[in-house]
């Protein structure tokens, strides 16, 4: 499964008219949990893509570049959530040291 430029871009789009109704009030607009629990479950599927693919590579009905691409394309996604991650719990512990 590859990761083309089209649907990046319209990710993208769709998270930043997300972010820009949520802070302008706008009802329906998605909060950050949200948005990190739907990295999060993307990240998962992208995995299950990879390992299906790799079966089906074992049985012989896949090419293996596919398997390469899924596997890369799984990578990235569980790299940015982990990225995320890491920035919000550094976010929290620099406001646990603000002065009161």
């Amino acid at each position: 499964m590859a990761i083309d430029p089209v649907s990046v871009a319209r990710a993208y789009q769709q998270t930043q008219r997300s972010a820009s109704s949520a802070a302008n009030g706008e009802a329906g607009g998605v909060d950050f949990g949200q948005l990190v629990q739907e990295a999060v479950r993307q990240a998962g599927q992208s995995a299950n893509v990879a390992e299906q693919q790799s079966l089906a590579v074992a049985a012989g009905q896949a090419d293996i570049v596919d398997v390469v691409t899924a596997i890369a394309a799984a990578e990235t996604q569980l790299q940015t959530v982990i990225a995320v991650r890491d920035q919000v719990i550094s976010a929290y512990q620099e406001i646990l040291r603000m002065p009161i």
